[in-house]
C-alpha cells in the first residue's frame, strides 16, 4: 500500500501489480480502490482488478494426467505454500484429473506443502518419503521444488525416474539441464507479463476493462524425469549441444 501511494504521488498512468502477497492484503485493495487503472497477476483481497495469468487448474490436470498415463498409481504432491490462490488451482486440476480417470485423489498422507524453494521441495519430499515410502509418482508445484524432490529420491535411494517419476512445473530455465531432465508443465511467463503490459496501456488509452481474467494456454513438456524416452537437445545463444 506504501508503494501505492509513491506511485500515485508520482502521478503515474497506471500500475502493473505483480505481487503474490496481494491476494492476502485488504489494505492494498483499498489503497488501490479508484485511483488509478490497475492490472494485476494475482488476485487483490477487496478489489475486482483485470487480471492476466495462467490456467493453473488445466496446469496440475496435465500434471498428473500424464503420471496416470504413465500407469502410477501411488502418486504423491509436493504443493505450494497452503491459502495461495495458484496452489488452490493445481490441486484442483489435480482432483480433476484423479476423477477423469475415475480414481479417487490422494488421501493426506499423499499431500505434503512445500514453500516453493529447492530447500522446501527436499524437506516436503523427506516427509512425504515418511509418510508414503510406497509412493512410486511425484507432482511437485513448481520445477525448483521438484529439484528438492530429486535430491530427497537419491539420498533415499530411490532412482528417477526408474523408482519415482516427478514432474514439475513453470518449466524454469534450469529444467533442461538437471540430470535427469525435468518433465514440466510450462507456464508462459514472459508472455504474460506483455499481455499484462499490453492490457494495460490500452485501459490507460481509455479501453474499457476487460470482467473476465485472461488466462494463457500452458503446455506439458515430456522430459527423462518422468520416464519418458526423450531425445532432446539444448539450445543455448552460442552453439547447440546434445542431451
Amino acid at each position: 500500500a506504501r508503494y501505492v501511494e509513491v506511485l500515485s504521488e508520482r502521478r503515474v498512468d497506471g500500475i502493473l501489480m505483480a505481487a503474490p502477497q496481494a491476494e492476502h492484503d485488504a489494505g492494498l485493495g483499498r489503497a488501490l480502490r479508484g485511483r488509478l487503472p490497475v492490472v494485476s497477476l494475482h488476485t487483490i483481497e477487496g478489489l475486482r482488478v483485470p487480471l492476466v495469468g495462467s490456467d493453473h487448474v488445466e496446469t496440475g490436470l496435465l500434471a498428473v494426467r500424464h503420471l496416470i498415463l504413465h500407469g502410477h498409481k501411488a502418486i504423491g504432491i509436493v504443493s505450494g505454500t497452503l491459502g495461495r490462490h495458484v496452489t488452490a488451482a493445481r490441486m484442483r486440476g489435480s482432483a480433476n484429473a484423479f476423477k477423469e480417470a475415475d480414481r479417487e485423489p490422494p488421501d493426506d498422507d499423499l499431500v505434503e506443502e512445500g514453500d516453493w524453494t529447492t530447500a522446501g521441495g527436499y524437506l516436503a519430499t523427506m516427509r512425504l518419503l515418511d509418510r508414503a515410502p510406497q509412493l512410486t509418482a511425484l507432482f511437485v508445484h513448481n520445477d525448483y521444488m521438484a529439484i528438492g524432490a530429486i535430491r530427497a529420491l537419491y539420498e533415499r535411494g530411490r532412482g528417477v525416474p526408474e523408482d519415482v517419476a516427478v514432474v514439475g512445473c513453470d518449466d524454469a530455465p534450469v529444467a533442461p539441464y538437471i540430470v535427469p531432465s525435468l518433465t514440466t508443465v510450462r507456464v508462459p511467463f514472459e508472455d504474460t507479463g506483455r499481455v499484462a503490459m499490453a492490457l494495460l496501456l490500452r485501459i490507460v488509452g481509455g479501453e474499457e476493462p476487460p470482467t473476465t481474467s485472461t488466462l494463457l494456454p500452458v503446455e506439458l513438456v515430456a522430459r527423462a524425469s518422468c520416464g519418458c524416452a526423450v531425445a532432446g537437445r539444448i539450445q543455448t545463444d552460442s552453439d547447440t549441444q546434445e542431451v
